[in-house]
């Protein structure tokens, strides 16, 4: 197993359009965007590799531009129309050897081959909260969201998804049971899905089987699951909900292993070390974490929304852009507080003095009125 200082960086994108590569071991943060013209239709949605040997890092914005950032010259290299703010935000994007897959919350799944104008568009439904592109075969992606199930696609096939998912029995009050796919991932070394949902359950389906149902359900916490990663162990699944919970589930008895601390906010990011037992999470308040899965432990706290792990990287001295040093856990907290006007004992004790008058001065009217009646 590698050494965990091997870790070069962790790729985190913001509300306001920052691409922002922090490195663990040497504490810094690398912005690579112009700040003078950063704006909200920048808004980074989405991260992804361009290719297997994470040279290129794929930006989506809410504005539909897909920007593609190379880690070994440290700038942009390319910038792509793939859609309209109208369509609604990206929920995934990929690569293959020779095309680009991109996916919106409309349903529009794109596919952009290389040096052709041509695209193959499929519907994958309304509401689509997101897109996950199958590792061990390329040309296969899954997709899922409100009311609507998940379904995994052989893009050289496109007419129809080679599998769509069956909704759950209904309840013990003989109501339908609503659907609401939030993330999902791709089981190495099998042919099982693994998901997650707006209605905290955790499911497990398996294409190869001729049950469309899940072969397996757990739930965790009582709230709206939004992230889900698997680590680099296989038998295990992290899930984060809206209000900053994070848990490990064991998936062979769908059982919680434990929780991870921490966290202020919903999870709207989550990613595992594809080798190492590290796991990166971001969300709402805009703080990047790495854990330990071990001992469950924080590693580091880096003030950003969505992000990827990286592990062949360039080293920092390679990359050039603008350089700050990363603040660990409290570390804005303080400068928050250092910032703030002291007030001396004197103000504090007039001001306790005057409190105390109007309490005492209500309690005397208090007792008039008793006695009065």
């Amino acid at each position: 197993m590698a050494d965990k200082s091997q870790v070069c960086s962790v790729w985190v994108g913001s509300e306001t359009g920052i691409l922002k590569g922090v490195s663990l071991s040497k504490k810094q943060a690398f912005n690579f965007c112009e700040m003078s013209c950063l704006s909200r239709d920048q808004e980074v949605c989405v991260l992804g590799w361009g290719d297997e040997h994470e040279t290129e890092v794929l930006v989506g914005s809410v504005n539909g531009t897909v920007k593609t950032f190379s880690t070994e010259k440290g700038i942009f290299t390319e910038t792509r129309q793939c859609g309209e703010s109208t369509q609604g935000r990206f929920t995934g994007i990929a690569v293959t050897d020779s095309a680009l897959i991109t996916c919106v919350e409309t349903g529009l799944l794109r596919v952009w081959k290389e040096g052709s104008t041509d695209t193959v568009e499929i519907n994958a439904g309304t509401n689509v909260c997101r897109m996950r592109q199958n590792p061990s075969q390329r040309n296969q992606v899954a997709t899922g969201g409100k009311e609507n199930g998940l379904k995994v696609w052989d893009l050289e096939r496109p007419e129809t998804p080679i599998f769509t998912s069956k909704n759950v029995r209904n309840d013990w009050l003989d109501m339908r049971v609503p659907e609401w796919v939030r993330d999902m991932s791709f089981i190495p070394d099998s042919d099982k899905i693994v998901t997650c949902t707006g209605h905290h359950q955790v499911r497990v389906y398996d294409p190869a089987s001729p049950q469309r149902r899940p072969v397996l359900e757990a739930h965790f916490g009582e709230y709206p699951l939004t992230a889900l990663s698997l680590p680099a162990n296989q038998d295990s699944v992290v899930v984060g909900n809206t209000h900053g919970e994070l848990a490990i589930l064991d998936l062979r008895k769908g059982l919680v292993r434990g929780c991870l601390k921490g966290l202020a906010g919903g999870v709207r990011g989550l990613q595992c070390h594809p080798s190492l037992p590290l796991v990166a999470t971001c969300g709402l308040d805009r703080f990047l974490r790495v854990h330990s899965l071990e001992d469950r432990s924080l590693q580091h706290k880096v003030h950003t929304n969505t992000l990827s792990f990286s592990y062949t990287l360039s080293t920092p001295e390679a990359i050039t852009g603008d350089v700050e040093e990363v603040k660990e856990e409290g570390g804005e907290v303080d400068e928050v507080w250092d910032t703030m006007e002291m007030i001396n004992d004197q103000a504090k004790k007039r001001a306790t003095d005057e409190e105390e008058a109007i309490v005492t001065g209500v309690e005397k009217t208090m007792k008039k009125r008793k006695v009065v009646k």
